[in-house]
Formats: C-alpha cells, sequence, structure tokens
C-alpha cells in the first residue's frame, strides 16, 4: 500500500514505529502534490520545502502533513482568501486552530485554494482559477472548501483544515468522495479565521475517516478567550469514544430532504447507508420537518448581510491589494473594491447591503433572523425524537465546471441540505456512501443535536467500520 491511501492516524502509527520516517511523509506529499497541481489546482501557496521534524510524541496525529484553507491566518505564510484583493497578504500571527495544531507536531504543506472569501459552492471564483475534481477533472470539486477535499481526494496530504459557513466542508467532502465534519459552533476558535458570515462560520476538519476527524477535532475543539463565540464545553475524547456501536439509537429521516429535485441515485445510496446503520443496531423512521422550505432563503439573506458588514474593511488601505490611479479616499475605495473583489462576492455585498438598509431591514434581515429561530426550534424537537438525523448532502453529485457560475441561483439551491446545520449551530459530517452512474461519489449527512459531535462521529466510524467507500481513491489512488 502506498502512503497515500492510509489514513491520517495509520500514517502516524508508522511515523511513531520508525517504519516511515517524517522526512520521507512530506517528500511523498510533496510528490503528490507536485503531479496533481497542474491539474486539481488543490493548492494556493506550498510550504513543504520549510520542514522541521516534530515531536511525535506531541499527539496522534504527530508527523501527518496536513494543510489549511486559504482564509485561515498563518503567520509569515500569504493568506488571500483566494481574492485579488488580499493579494500579496502575509499575515503576522496564527489563528488558534494553527497554533494548537503546531504544538501537536502537524506539519503544514501549505495553503489550499477556495471559492473566493468561501462565498460559492464549487471553488470556481478563486482569483487562482477553478480547483478540478480528482475523479473527473471536467467537474467541480465543490466549496468553498474545494481545495482541501480535493486535496485529500488525491492523496496530496492526510488530512486538511476547511471552513463551513453554510456546507463549505461538508458538500466538497461529498464531491471529491472523502469525510468532512462541521462542529458544533463555538466549539472551535474562529480566531484567525477571515470572517464571512460570523454566526455562521466554522472551521473543522476534512480527511479519509471519521476517526481522523475525531483525532483532529479533539487536538483543535476548547475554549479560546480571544473568541468571544467559543464555548467553555467539555474538549477532547472524541477518538476514545469512537465505539462504532448503534444499539438502541433511534435515528430520523426527514421526509422533506428526499423528496423534489433530489437525484435518484443520490437518494438510493443514501436510503442504503440508512440500512447500514440498522445493521449496526440503529432504529431509523421516517418524519417530517417542514421547516427545510425556509432554509436556504434565510441563509443567504443572513449570510450577505453578515458579509457586507466584514467585508468592509478590505477597502485598500490597512492591506491586502490597492488600486492604482485614485483621486481621492472615496475613489480608491470604489476602485479597490470594484477591481479587487469577484462577481459572486459583489453580489452578495450588494444583497447583505440591501437588506441591512433602513427600507428593508425590517422586511428581510430582522425576519429572516426570526425564521432562524423557528428552524432551530424545529431541529431542537427533532432531537428530543431522535439521536441522529440522516440526509443527503447535496442535490446531486457534483457538477460540471461553469455549469453553477451561469446560474447562480440554482449554486444557491445546491445548499439546501447543508444550511440548516449552520443556522441551527448544530454538528454534522459528510461521509462517502456510494457512486453514481458517472463513477462520482455520492455523500450521506449525519446530523447531531448541539454538541453532540461524538455522537455523529461514532455513527460515521460505525457506518465506515461496515462499508469500504471511504478507503476508494480517484482511478485506484492515482492522480489523473
Amino acid at each position: 500500500m502506498e502512503l497515500y491511501e492510509l489514513t491520517a492516524l495509520e500514517l502516524a502509527e508508522k511515523l511513531r514505529s520508525g517504519e516511515v520516517s517524517q522526512q520521507e511523509a512530506v517528500e511523498a506529499a510533496l510528490s503528490r502534490i507536485h503531479a496533481a497541481q497542474p491539474d486539481n489546482n488543490a493548492f494556493v501557496t506550498v510550504d513543504g520545502p520549510a520542514f522541521q521534524a516534530a515531536d511525535l510524541s506531541a499527539s496522534p496525529l504527530a508527523g501527518v502533513p496536513m494543510a489549511y484553507k486559504d482564509n485561515i491566518c498563518t503567520k509569515g505564510v500569504a493568506t488571500t482568501c483566494a481574492s485579488k484583493i488580499l493579494e500579496g497578504f502575509v499575515p503576522c500571527y496564527d489563528a488558534t486552530v494553527v497554533e494548537r495544531l503546531s504544538a501537536a507536531g502537524a506539519v503544514s504543506m501549505g495553503k489550499l485554494n477556495m471559492d473566493e472569501f468561501a462565498m460559492g459552492s464549487t471553488s470556481e471564483t478563486s482569483h487562482y482559477g477553478p480547483v478540478k475534481n480528482p475523479w473527473d477533472l471536467t467537474r467541480a470539486a465543490g466549496g468553498s472548501s474545494g481545495g482541501a477535499a480535493a486535496a485529500v481526494a488525491a492523496g496530496e496530504v492526510w488530512y486538511a483544515i476547511g471552513s463551513d459557513t453554510g456546507g463549505s466542508i461538508r458538500q466538497p467532502a461529498a464531491y471529491c468522495g472523502v469525510t468532512g465534519m462541521k462542529p458544533t459552533y463555538g466549539t472551535v476558535s474562529r480566531y484567525g479565521l477571515i470572517a464571512y458570515a460570523s454566526s455562521l462560520d466554522q472551521m473543522g476538519p476534512i480527511a479519509r475517516s471519521a476517526a481522523d476527524c475525531a483525532a483532529v477535532l479533539d487536538l483543535i475543539q476548547g475554549k479560546d478567550p480571544r473568541d468571544g463565540t467559543s464555548l467553555d464545553a467539555p474538549a477532547g475524547g472524541l477518538l476514545a469514544s469512537l465505539a462504532g456501536d448503534l444499539k438502541g439509537k433511534k435515528i430520523g429521516l426527514p421526509v422533506d430532504c428526499f423528496g423534489e429535485g433530489l437525484d435518484p441515485e443520490v437518494r438510493a445510496a443514501v436510503l442504503a447507508a440508512a440500512e447500514v446503520l440498522k445493521a449496526r443496531g440503529a432504529t431509523v423512521e421516517e418524519f417530517a420537518l417542514p421547516v427545510m422550505e425556509y432554509v436556504v432563503p434565510t441563509y443567504y439573506i443572513i449570510a450577505a448581510a453578515e458579509a457586507s458588514s466584514n467585508l468592509s474593511r478590505f477597502d485598500g488601505v490597512k492591506y491586502g491589494w490597492r488600486a492604482e490611479g485614485y483621486e481621492d479616499l472615496t475613489d480608491l475605495y470604489c476602485k479597490t473594491r470594484t477591481q479587487g473583489f469577484g462577481s459572486e462576492v459583489k453580489r452578495r455585498i450588494l444583497l447583505g447591503t440591501f437588506v441591512l438598509s433602513s427600507g428593508y431591514y425590517d422586511a428581510y434581515y430582522k425576519k429572516a433572523l426570526q425564521v432562524k429561530a423557528v428552524i432551530k426550534k424545529a431541529f431542537d424537537e427533532a432531537f428530543t425524537k431522535y439521536d441522529l438525523l440522516l440526509t443527503p448532502v447535496a442535490p446531486t453529485t457534483a457538477p460540471k465546471l461553469g455549469e453553477s457560475l451561469t446560474d447562480p441561483l440554482k449554486m444557491y439551491l445546491s445548499d439546501i441540505y447543508t444550511v440548516s446545520v449552520n443556522l441551527a449551530g448544530l454538528p454534522a459530517l459528510s461521509m462517502p456512501c456510494g457512486f453514481d452512474g458517472k463513477g462520482m461519489p455520492i455523500g450521506a449527512q449525519l446530523i447531531g443535536p448541539a454538541l453532540g459531535d461524538g455522537a455523529v462521529l461514532n455513527a460515521a466510524h460505525a457506518f465506515q467500520l461496515e462499508t469500504d467507500w471511504n478507503k476508494k481513491s480517484p482511478k485506484g489512488g492515482d492522480v489523473q
């Protein structure tokens, strides 16, 4: 078995035993990156040559090569959010997740491509060009953490840290056939994450297995005084708690997530996953969750409103790229933002500014906040009856490159099964559960109650003990 076919935990064990050296692991990663990068464009910056030996006793993942999405601040390494307006920006500090993983012996190979400012569902809005799906280079890798999912799927790194505002970890993980976890809001510090929508953003891992994701979350979760939304909740122990036993667990299937618009092959694969979970001891039952009808408009109003506020800081004055030939301060702002932001970012800023304006605040933004509370209440009620929920991750498998950009509304609707999790602040995981007739991966989504991260990971681990979907690689592991 080649090194890139191992899970992160399997590689870590070989490093500790001395069967594989750290230098060999880094060289294997660099070799895969250099082979795959011209095709899938997963990386923005490759930082591997700056390798320093890690203390292998620091954590269960010490010495394992990984990478960060390009909206996570890394001291001394360019962080651009895949946008022209942050071209050349080098942070003077590390994000909390970077500090914690560095202390745990993580070896960063660089920064990963993404949708500009995490705004998109296909990783095609990047200033550095689209990320291509390793399973089929004519198809999108998903977004906005497309570079992270593509890099793990292609064996360039053993795990990656992405961010998830409305499905940006789970959806690309599904499209690329890997495992991605969005933890409970507030359990992972957002300090050092360049904000899109602060009440929805959360960082989390993309890896080959649920066990890998649990190991990463053990290292990055926990209270951080520098993040006012950081929860003072118990952290750690997720990996140790993976028993794979689902006896007595009740899983709900929201019928509203299996109706019109869902590809029949995706439906069949997710329902087959439900049967596997039943075989591991769970009870599975259908139920109605009618609030799903309102999640997409609610999400895009709130996310766009927060984006219009958060992105006002990018004006050419303090950091990043600055337009030339301006006449005064107002002209500097206008030209820098006009030339520096891409069309999708501008679209969301304009929408957000509109819904926050004095004449429309009550009609749109205030109402969206009220509906958000209704959505959260509906999920809370569902979790009085069920331990977990099982849904598709996306209505279809990965679309052809260019399809979504011609129809932004269609792109927004592709988030229908994922955005509710962010609105309610819940943990959710995407796991590979099959392939469609074109050979593209299909993902199933497990959703848990707030702080139920361990239950979500355990159910996914149980599924992966019974199946081998998460062990499959593009072309048997060969980079296209």
